[in-house]
């Protein structure tokens, strides 16, 4: 698909500064542009690459304009205006509607005419499957689901009983919704007794749902994604959690059971959120660290050490051992120290 210059800055509303007639088909990266392509400048510690890019055109800030070599599309958000663009030039495959001969679609299952159901798919009784949804092959739909207008399911996504999805979502290939969350309760003597798992799981509009991510169904009530969540790769979403609107969480977190986070945060990769913890809205949290309080602030919280040589971090440990020794004593720092902050607030 070939787009000119002219075209894209129309669409896009964006300032151009070159030929409107270049024609560009693809996007590359600033490092390794190439002619006919798109790409762009997001931050400043890259204009270095820009003086020798053979892309067609750069998207990028106003004040990296004069700099650049090529044709310039001018945007406050780079980035933004290149996911818009590369949308554009990478239109997605939209299979036809109707359903697959291999697809099992049981009694009571109701499927809009214009949504697709692909082989071997399951559509469990009383499901409803919305106009321009698109139901990937293996995929295993349970009782009393329903799938909103133009959402997606990659390929094998299983969606268990009760569960809700909103309109215009993409689950991708392994994602597990709405099994069982990790709920047992002690026995006398030993063992553990299953406590059912009666909730259900209720997805927004507008949320993507990574590979391999699993998010467990509520013990009681449900586990709540609102809307514009993105959960990337192999996260673990806990029983009764709830994530507000527009919240990231990166791959390999596990968010445990009742905890509640709020709107528009950011949280890194393989991130451990404990459980019944409450984590304010725009807060950001960096990839590794690990929280055991619930925050009430907005702002950025860390935690964990960043890797050094084997040999510096043996002698970190002995300090860590020695300073534990040190407050255990009589007189140290537990007993004659500052008073310490309490559990809200603190850095994770």
């Amino acid at each position: 698909m070939v787009v000119t210059l002219g075209e894209l800055a129309a669409r896009l509303g964006l300032a151009l500064l070159g030929d409107p007639a270049v024609g560009v088909e693809g996007v590359s990266t600033l490092a390794e542009s190439r002619p006919g392509t798109v790409t762009f400048l997001a931050e400043s510690r890259h204009r270095r690459l820009l003086a020798e890019t053979r892309a067609a055109v750069v998207v990028l800030q106003e004040r990296f304009a004069a700099e650049c070599p090529v044709a310039a599309l001018i945007s406050p958000n780079p980035r933004a205006a290149y996911a818009r663009i590369a949308a554009l030039l990478y239109p997605q495959h939209q299979p036809a509607p109707g359903t697959h001969p291999s697809a099992v679609v049981e009694p009571g299952a109701r499927i809009d005419p214009a949504a697709h159901v692909g082989a071997l798919s399951v559509i469990g009784a009383g499901s409803s499957i919305a106009a321009g949804a698109v139901i990937g092959p293996h995929c295993v739909v349970g009782e009393g689901v329903s799938v909103g207008a133009g959402t997606r399911l990659v390929a094998r996504v299983t969606l268990g009983s009760g569960v809700q999805v909103g309109a215009r979502c993409i689950v991708h290939p392994g994602a597990v919704v709405g099994a069982d969350g990790f709920g047992f309760a002690p026995q006398a003597g030993g063992g553990w007794l299953k406590v059912p798992q009666v909730g259900g799981v209720r997805i927004g509009d507008d949320v993507e749902i990574g590979a391999n991510t699993t998010v467990d169904r509520g013990a009681i009530g449900d586990t709540v994604i609102e809307d514009g969540v993105k959960l990337d790769n192999q996260i673990q979403v806990g029983h009764n959690v709830r994530i507000g609107s527009n919240t990231a969480v990166a791959g390999c977190t596990g968010i445990s059971g009742s905890t509640v986070i709020g709107e528009r945060c950011q949280i890194g990769g393989a991130c451990a959120i404990g459980g019944h913890l409450d984590i304010c809205s725009d807060t950001i949290i960096t990839g590794f660290s690990m929280i055991s309080h619930s925050i009430t602030r907005p702002g950025v919280y860390s935690s964990g050490i960043p890797f050094e040589d084997a040999r510096t971090w043996r002698r970190l440990v002995a300090r860590f051992k020695r300073s534990a020794k040190a407050a255990d004593a009589p007189g140290g720092p537990e007993e004659s120290g500052p008073d310490e902050p309490g559990p809200d607030n603190q850095a994770p």
